[in-house]
């Protein structure tokens, strides 16, 4: 299992129906993948250095069971989906509650966009290379771009 991110789960991220809110979990999968990121040589820093950062089209979220304040979680980070250059991508992530039981499974799409020209870009040869080399799935496949018309 690829753990990024392990924690108690804090009174701040608690509803009023006294589970985890659904914000929360977008926020841990985040954390995860900067983690994620950081472990393949790809922290904040040096990404900021080359003007580029990632960007989210996509966040889907199926909650499967209920995360309560108190519980200790585990948030695993996976590549399903990349082009083979590295500039599209889909990250799987998967919230384990503190008994094992799987509580919920976010799929992010995204891509890099350079944070100057506001435009989407690939990341600088030796940095899609640390990317690429991030924990990948059982089920991941490469994306083969459409063809522009």
């Amino acid at each position: 299992m690829n753990i990024f991110y392990e924690g108690q789960v804090l009174w701040a991220q608690i509803d009023a129906n006294q589970h985890m809110r659904h914000s929360a979990y977008a926020d841990l999968a985040a954390q995860s993948r900067l983690n994620m990121l950081r472990k393949a040589g790809l922290d904040l820093a040096k990404l900021l250095d080359y003007k580029i950062g990632p960007v989210l089209f996509k966040e889907e979220l199926f909650y499967l069971r209920e995360i309560v304040l108190g519980d200790f979680v585990k948030v695993t980070c996976e590549i399903t989906k990349s082009r083979a250059d590295g500039s599209r991508w889909t990250i799987r992530h998967e919230i384990y509650r503190g008994d094992g039981t799987k509580a919920a499974i976010i799929n992010a799409e995204g891509a890099w966009i350079d944070t100057e020209k506001r435009r989407l870009t690939l990341l600088p040869e030796e940095l899609g290379k640390l990317f690429l080399d991030s924990p990948r799935s059982n089920d991941y496949t490469e994306e083969i771009p459409k063809p522009k018309e």
